[in-house]
């Protein structure tokens, strides 16, 4: 079965000339968006895709920081008005660990109608997950798991894809621990906050991200055959793919991917 990701966004959350990182798994058997972005472009974005929302039967949201979480909200209330009016519906499932259902449930009871709410708690199956839950997603085995975040609570997973092992690990630096788990992967996405040579610009480390070296290192001593690198800074504009391949490749024997918005990589 193969898989495509398609890439709504590929920024951080500081971005304004490119989406904030979210992309949707696709097979013949469906889709599967994970995260959702800041702001209500997730739906322009998911248009530009080819991709109906009413269409989108599963939603993980890896953390609550604002550029992961505040595009479900607009897709909420998009939904609804759809929902209001179906006598009968296939469930909707939304993935996420208890930070990020607590922010929901606070959030969206300040910001949307509690009718729209309501609409959302009839119509969705919310799964709490906890560390190495799995679930059959769209055909495939996904395992959630907690990346050990220093900052916010996060998730991430494992899977295997067109039956390559393929790994998500949300948008911190890898904690060390978990290594081992992704040891000769055949793809796994790594955010990359910024180039080595303007850390003491972005600060990558302190906000406990990587620069696309460091990460980039770290990936080839793991033995992962294809890296996708996104969660980047939008400074270069054109240049930004171009560059951060360069640096990438420089320390990085396998293949390399640097997605732009709307980029699909398949798999």
């Amino acid at each position: 079965m193969q898989n495509k990701l398609i890439f709504l966004g590929t920024g951080n959350g500081a971005t304004m000339n490119i989406y904030n990182t979210c992309f949707v798994i696709q097979n013949e058997k469906g889709n599967f968006l994970v995260d959702t972005g800041g702001s209500i472009e997730i739906l322009k974005r998911l248009e530009q895709a080819g991709i109906d929302y009413r269409s989108i039967k599963h939603i993980f949201i890896s953390h609550s920081h604002t550029d992961h979480i505040l595009g479900i909200f607009w897709y909420f209330k998009k939904i609804s008005q759809y929902l209001k009016n179906q006598s009968k519906i296939e469930e909707i499932n939304l993935y996420c660990n208890d930070v990020v259902y607590e922010t929901i449930n606070v959030v969206g009871s300040r910001i949307l109608p509690p009718q729209v709410m309501d609409i959302i708690y009839k119509n969705f199956k919310i799964h709490i997950l906890k560390d190495n839950d799995k679930y059959d997603i769209n055909g495939e085995t996904y395992t959630f798991f907690d990346i050990m975040a220093k900052g916010t609570k996060q998730f991430g997973f494992l899977c295997n894809l067109s039956n390559k092992k393929f790994a998500f690990l949300g948008d911190e630096t890898l904690n060390p621990m978990l290594y081992e788990r992704i040891r000769n992967f055949d793809y796994v996405t790594h955010e990359a906050f910024c180039l080595e040579n303007e850390e003491n610009i972005f600060h990558a480390y302190e906000k406990h991200h990587s620069t696309t070296k460091s990460v980039s290192e770290v990936m080839n001593g793991l033995g992962i055959l294809n890296l996708i690198l996104y969660h980047t800074e939008d400074s270069h504009g054109d240049l930004r793919q171009k560059l951060y391949l360069e640096e990438a490749k420089t320390y990085f024997k396998g293949n390399v991917y640097v997605p732009n918005d709307m980029e699909i990589i398949e798999i």
